[in-house]
């Protein structure tokens, strides 16, 4: 063992050894290992004697060096094992040790998740045939408005695999299979081509999934496909990649065992180490390539058709982090971990390719002579910095995120006939606040979550400006619960800006409001305490209280009132060594007055509940 080799050498010349630098500028870090009794090492081996009966000294350090070169090789090969096998969200964005690694890894996971959800209408009147869809509230039974519980369950099978050319080259892929595919969705007899089955009763068989034969999607999906390369000076990442920043506020790669959606960019990003535990990556985003040639591939490779129309970014993340070993390191020495970031983000479009309908054209098959796509100025110019800070001792842990979004938009059509010079400014802002209390080591912890969404005063909440407003041109109108949040038209813009900020879908608040019925948490604060205890090894309970609050009592259905719901949510987590997991959450939420109907201020608004279950294998 090298260890023990070390020691054997170190005992015989402890004054060459302290005199002896490590050649790459500084001691490796010991790598955690079990704990074990102590041995005493084994007589030191003699040393081949020289012409005057002694080791000479440059023989001496030749040896130490490669002791310690063999030595720091064990040490990344741990550390890199580790890396690995933690899968913190982090591990897209910033640099590790150097990798020892298998030519394949495979990780992933199987989720099943059965659900109940009652009253989600909230009791509210079914609106009347051809009601705008900004005037929705919750999908409903379309057989009855009486049928006030939805039951069901969906999977997915996920996979992260891992090609490891060499130790500096790796490719990395994320698949994901029958995802969120509903339990029975796809019988033998939702597609009869051979006539067997006409019936459903009589189906036995789920086929797979066939993007617009038998299914809205495909049931294997390549969602990212990225390269690696690491070099002397940093990690250079290419391709179709995850993006994370922070708690997941506002960039979120819905990694998460519980996620639906999760940000995917096509990036090219060069992350570096310039100062131990700093880290500093430039990024280019390609957001929107607009006209090409890809659909009718007609030249085998797509071309971009022109640059006027595309969208790109330009990305900066500035961190001091620390790795997870680093801090479990100082966690366990009673030293706190101090690691804070900004991510900053510069968008624009100069133009927009658009069809007499609004449809974005983004196709062009040469000889076809279809009519050309118009072109309507844009403008768009987008700034989003992102500050996130963490602090935390062995006892407590204090987290927060911080972002705004601003900028304009010169032009706002939408259609190849809307007004091409009307401008919207953008200001919006959120943040987030958590704080955790270890109260009882390793057994019972108390927190304190609170986070804000900046608003509008536009009618609707804005999670979905794409929905129709009751109001001419699409705009929205009091009673409204989405829409967009400004106000145009052919006459003008009486509204003009965008206020409203939205969370990442896949941050998790709550399991009813925001979470399902909302679908995002925006126009709004919420304050959530809650709390978590270990039963045993592996299983864990928790509950939290959410109360929401809308910051613009127009923004909401009724128009007079801000208060959204008070919610309480209650679970069980059961994990095992081997990676199974079973969970069960419980939701109930007591809709206040803000979610009532316009001008019904004497409403009786349904308590709601949900009811989510978990069945999943990681590996």
């Amino acid at each position: 063992m090298p260890h023990v080799l070390l020691a054997a050498l170190l005992v015989a010349s402890s004054t060459a050894t302290a005199q002896t630098p490590v050649p790459d500028g500084g001691t490796p870090a010991a790598a955690p290992q079990e704990s074990a009794p102590a041995e005493a090492p084994p007589p030191a081996p003699a040393a081949p004697a020289s012409n005057d009966g002694a080791v000479s000294r440059e023989e001496l350090e030749q040896r130490l060096e490669a002791t310690r070169q063999e030595l720091r090789e064990d040490i990344r090969a741990q550390t890199a094992t580790q890396a690995v096998a933690n899968n913190s969200d982090w591990q897209e964005e910033w640099t590790e040790e150097k990798r020892k690694l298998e030519l394949f890894t495979l990780d992933g996971y199987l989720r099943v998740r059965p659900t109940l959800f009652y009253k989600f209408d909230l009791g509210k009147f079914a609106p009347p045939s051809g009601t705008p869809s900004g005037r929705q509230f919750w999908t409903r039974s379309p057989r009855t408005s009486a049928e006030r519980t939805q039951a069901g369950a969906n999977m997915r099978f996920r996979l992260d695999p891992s090609f490891n050319v060499s130790e500096d080259v790796r490719v990395k892929v994320q698949v994901d299979a029958l995802d969120n595919i509903l339990l029975g969705s796809n019988p033998d007899s939702a597609y009869s081509g051979d006539g067997r089955n006409t019936f459903t009763l009589f189906s036995e068989n789920q086929t797979p999934s066939n993007s617009a034969v038998n299914a809205f999607k495909d049931s294997i999906h390549v969602r990212r496909a990225y390269g690696e390369v690491t070099t002397p000076v940093g990690i250079l990442r290419f391709g179709r990649m995850g993006s994370h920043w922070g708690v997941g506020m506002l960039r979120n790669d819905g990694n998460c065992l519980d996620c639906d959606y999760g940000d995917t960019v096509d990036r090219i990003q060069f992350v570096t180490e310039p100062f131990a535990g700093w880290y500093i990556t430039p990024m280019i985003d390609f957001n929107a390539e607009g006209l090409s040639t890809e659909r009718a591939n007609s030249l085998g490779e797509p071309v971009d058709l022109t640059q006027s129309d595309d969208s790109h970014s330009l990305v900066l993340a500035i961190a001091r982090r620390d790795t997870e070993q680093q801090q479990r390191a100082k966690l366990d020495n009673n030293q706190g971990v101090l690691n804070y970031g900004l991510y900053f983000t510069y968008r624009t479009q100069r133009y927009a390719t658009l069809t007499e309908t609004g449809t974005p054209f983004e196709d062009v098959s040469p000889g076809t002579g279809a009519n050309p796509p118009a072109f309507v100025p844009r403008g768009g110019t987008l700034y989003v910095p992102d500050l996130w800070f963490k602090y935390a001792e062995k006892k407590f842990r204090i987290e927060a995120e911080i972002a705004a979004q601003l900028g304009s938009i010169d032009g706002r059509a939408l259609t190849a006939n809307d007004p091409t010079a009307q401008s919207l400014r953008i200001a919006q802002f959120g943040g987030v606040l958590q704080t955790e209390f270890h109260v009882i080591e390793n057994k019972l912890h108390l927190g304190v979550e609170l986070g804000f969404a900046s608003g509008d005063k536009a009618p609707g909440f804005g999670n979905y400006p794409g929905r129709t407003g009751s109001g001419t041109g699409g705009n929205t109108t009091a009673g409204d619960v989405e829409g967009r949040q400004y106000s145009c038209d052919t006459g003008g813009c009486g509204d003009n800006a965008i206020r409203n900020f939205r969370f990442n879908r896949d941050y998790r608040v709550d399991l009813i409001l925001w979470r399902s019925i909302l679908n995002g948490v925006t126009d709004a604060f919420y304050v959530k305490p809650g709390l978590k205890y270990s039963i045993a090894e592996g299983f864990d309970v928790f509950g939290s209280v959410i109360y929401s609050q809308a910051f613009y009592a127009e923004s909401t259905p009724s128009s007079v009132s801000r208060g959204l719901g008070l919610e309480a949510d209650i679970g069980a987590r059961y994990i095992t060594e081997d990676g199974f997991l079973a969970g069960i959450d419980y939701g109930i939420l007591f809709p206040l007055s803000g979610l009532k109907d316009l001008g019904n201020t004497g409403q009786d608004l349904s308590t709601a509940h949900a009811v989510r279950g978990t069945l999943a294998i990681k590996f």
